[in-house]
């Protein structure tokens, strides 16, 4: 395992990020702030000119080039359909991706917003509208290189992956190794029930942190999971609250959505499959990271005994969820 003194991440002081700003062929001035993200570093960085831009240094060995590239041609593709998104600016070097002191980097415009109000019934109609035209040119090609939503990645490897590399204390291993059992064999009964996963290309973590909302639009924003998958993955993290609460929101989404893009309804049954997906991806994400000096710093309760037995409780009672009908389009 890399050592944390040796993580990659710990050459990237505030002067190494303004050279190599400088080397894309732009002037920096003393304006510079370290933005919350962990999977890569970005950089809101101030230029001579006035104007402000996003940088973003990948995680090395994360994506490969080509992988990095189909994001940025997909946010492209989107954007000159004028489909709020935020895209990669082209570099002097006429691409969106350079290379320096080891980094692949891309550089965005700055974009300021605020966190869509979902609790407003016209927001609601309007990004389920966006999410389905996302959709539309999502569905039109397939990716070449990005990674697949998949049962076996998301929850079977990830589970293996916590077991065999001692992450799960003693005492629970028996507990969490037959619940990442039973939980896999319940999502691929379920799934398979359902013909598999239907796959087109999506944004992949469409949640209320990836959404700026400015000027009456969402903008969506931060394609770094983008994917192949189902489309609900992109509609039901933006459902929130008790069953009820979720049910209303979801008529909203998918009168809006369907106005550009066919919902299916099928699709509905793999909301609480995903999110245990989800919610077993998170911890391995956090395992595979925990050598990068930002994790220890920002996720102090990861890895502790309270966390994983917290954890066991959230599985048990999403097995419990798996069991219960889906919500309704027409309840």
């Amino acid at each position: 395992m890399l050592l944390v003194s040796d993580h990659p991440f710990i050459a990237l002081t505030p002067d190494r990020v303004l050279s190599a700003i400088e080397f894309l062929g732009f002037s920096p001035d003393a304006r510079f702030f370290a933005l919350n993200s962990y999977e890569n570093r970005v950089y809101q960085i101030g230029l001579m000119d006035g104007n402000t831009i996003i940088a973003k240094f990948y995680r090395p060995d994360r994506w490969t080039q080509q992988q990095i590239l189909e994001e940025h041609t997909f946010t492209r593709e989107l954007y000159e359909l004028e489909i709020p998104v935020v895209p990669p600016m082209m570099l002097e070097s006429g691409e969106s991706l350079a290379e320096s002191g080891g980094f692949q980097i891309a550089v965005f415009p700055q974009l300021i917003g605020r966190t869509p109000d979902m609790e407003d019934l016209d927001s609601l109609l309007t990004m389920g509208r966006f999410v389905a035209r996302i959709h539309s040119v999502g569905a039109q090609r397939q990716f070449v290189h990005r990674n697949a939503l998949s049962l076996d990645v998301f929850a079977r490897q990830n589970s293996y992956f916590l077991l065999e590399n001692d992450f799960i204390p003693a005492d629970l291993i028996v507990a969490y190794e037959s619940l990442a059992r039973d939980l896999v064999e319940k999502m691929d009964a379920q799934i398979g029930a359902l013909g598999g996963l239907n796959s087109l290309r999506i944004h992949g973590d469409c949640h209320l942190g990836n959404v700026l909302w400015s000027d009456d639009t969402p903008h969506f924003v931060d394609f770094d999971d983008t994917m192949s998958g189902p489309a609900i993955q992109d509609l039901w993290m933006l459902l929130s609250g008790e069953r009820d609460q979720r049910q209303g929101q979801l008529l909203e989404l998918v009168e809006g959505y369907n106005e550009f893009y066919d919902f299916k309804v099928s699709e509905l049954a793999l909301i609480e499959c995903l999110r245990t997906m989800r919610l077993i991806n998170y911890s391995a994400w956090l395992a595979r990271r925990w050598n990068d000096p930002a994790f220890p710093l920002n996720f102090p309760w990861f890895n502790t005994e309270r966390y994983w037995a917290e954890h066991i409780l959230e599985l048990r009672e999403q097995s419990a969820a798996l069991d219960e009908p889906p919500l309704q389009l027409f309840p």
